[in-house]
């Protein structure tokens, strides 16, 4: 079972917890606690001793957008022993909904957007190409459709991780 921390606590607490922001780069710099440390959950595994050196006594608040990526880095982290873990229940989302304060810039937009406009350019794409190309030309809004399905049954998305690696998705 997940063990979760609510924003206010932490909020006012950071001599008690490390605040980890698994998100990529770029949705960090587009929205960020102050004092949040961003490690992106696909590097996380190999960050566990930095992790630990920069937690020194503290408890570890892990947030993503809204808790899946904070969810998986929990379960990343305890799997090798970290269990000072806590996920920031609601996340960043919850974060603002709280009015505390973010630093925004100019950030990408997140990757759960950046699915949803691939996802729907390709459907249309497709159904377009479709009526006036081809109509093998459908199949490729058929082959989305199917990939969504495939990730709303799994909870796991092909097309989050790839974009997960995209330049403008990273801050390194």
């Amino acid at each position: 079972m997940t063990r979760t921390v609510d924003v206010r606590e932490v909020s006012g607490n950071f001599d008690d917890y490390l605040l980890v922001d698994v998100r990529m780069g770029g949705e960090f710099a587009n929205v960020h606690v102050d004092g949040a440390v961003n490690m992106p959950l696909d590097g996380l595994g190999g960050s566990v001793s930095e992790l630990k050196d920069q937690a020194a006594g503290k408890k570890i608040a892990l947030m993503c957008l809204g808790g899946k990526r904070a969810s998986m880095a929990y379960e990343k982290l305890t799997g090798q022993g970290i269990d000072i873990c806590f996920v920031v229940e609601g996340s960043i989302k919850a974060w603002q909904e709280a009015d505390l304060a973010v630093i925004k810039g100019a950030g990408t937009i997140s990757l759960e957007r950046q699915v949803r406009i691939a996802a729907g350019t390709l459907v249309l794409t497709g159904v377009l190409l479709g009526v006036f190309v081809h109509p093998g030309f459908l199949a490729l809004s058929g082959f989305v459709g199917a990939g969504l399905i495939f990730a709303g049954v799994t909870d796991t998305c092909g097309m989050a991780m790839l974009f997960a690696r995209m330049p403008w998705n990273r801050s390194d």
